[in-house]
């Protein structure tokens, strides 16, 4: 399979309710699923590349092949903008991934179940790993943290939210994707090729006239709780993320960036020794967030998953 299939699910909120879309690769019917969830500005097209290098090992080598899921985060992609802004936050959205994950059971059982997060992605899949008592049809079996942990550098906080919600206008993909490689240089190489590709999904026209202009996917106003946390409340979210962490029982991979500034040395040391003990793999050369299209990333990930 070249392109994913897309998907949507309804999901419950106080101003009525939203629906969430979501990207589809490999069978169907698999009953091993590998949920991919994105970072704060991006959207489920982000794991095209993990996907199919996933999808093509399993075949032919795993009874039942592989399902890969990789939804857009409310706001995001596809997926509906909310009516309310301070909805955008976490514990919302780890509630949108359990009727996603109740829909797919529905749909066809599923009996194996992991979890890739990307910064963002991650710390929704600490909230749902590290609570036992929530409704998935399984527990997660397997862990990927993506430069994220339950500690984060306030200096990177500051810098992502000098630069979310200003969507702004572009002409062309390359015009938008030189603006997007200008904030996000901590992705680590890419080729043009790759980073267009990677850009591409992130745009969507103004208007439907014939050559609109074009503008970032997501809705503005998912900066708003962003732009609105302090360090003192930073500070207190981080020890209840610890106490989540704690209490994750699935095995861990953590990635890092060996130059992020979002997740420190310290920290991911630290997860290594506490709660599920995280298997700690440094990527040298990149920085907040990998994109896990680089091949040494698919590689770790693809064989932690896999193995």
């Amino acid at each position: 399979m070249t392109q994913p299939t897309l998907n949507h699910v309804s999901c419950p909120d106080a101003a009525g309710g939203h629906r969430m879309a979501y990207w589809q690769w490999g069978q169907p019917d698999s009953p091993h699923v590998v949920l991919c969830v994105h970072g704060l500005t991006r959207q489920g097209r982000d794991f095209d590349t993990l996907a199919q290098a996933l999808c093509a090992q399993a075949e032919g080598t795993m009874a039942g092949g592989l399902r890969v899921i990789c939804p857009d985060v409310a706001g995001r992609g596809e997926s509906d903008w909310l009516k309310d802004p301070a909805a955008y936050q976490v514990p919302f959205y780890a509630a949108d991934m359990l009727a996603l994950l109740a829909q797919l059971h529905a749909q066809s059982p599923i009996a194996t179940l992991d979890w890739v997060g990307t910064s963002m992605g991650g710390l929704i899949g600490i909230v749902v790993c590290g609570q036992p008592d929530l409704p998935l049809p399984v527990p997660v079996r397997r862990l990927v943290l993506n430069d994220v942990g339950p500690a984060l550098e306030w200096s990177a906080i500051e810098r992502i939210a000098a630069y979310v919600g200003q969507a702004g206008h572009f002409a062309t993909v390359q015009q938008a994707a030189d603006a997007m490689w200008a904030i996000s240089k901590g992705f680590g190489p890419h080729t043009p090729e790759q980073w267009l590709a990677l850009s591409q999904p992130m745009l969507r026209p103004v208007s439907a006239a014939a050559g609109s202009l074009l503008r970032l996917h997501y809705d503005p106003a998912i900066a708003q709780p962003f732009k609105s946390a302090t360090q003192e409340g930073s500070q207190q979210g981080e020890a209840m993320l610890w106490h989540l962490y704690e209490a994750i029982k699935a095995e861990t991979l953590l990635l890092r960036g060996a130059e992020s500034d979002l997740l420190s040395h310290e920290t991911a040391q630290a997860m290594t020794v506490r709660g599920p003990r995280a298997r700690l793999v440094e990527l040298a050369g990149v920085g907040h967030a990998p994109t896990l299209i680089a091949k040494d990333q698919v590689a770790a990930v693809a064989g932690f998953l896999l193995a």
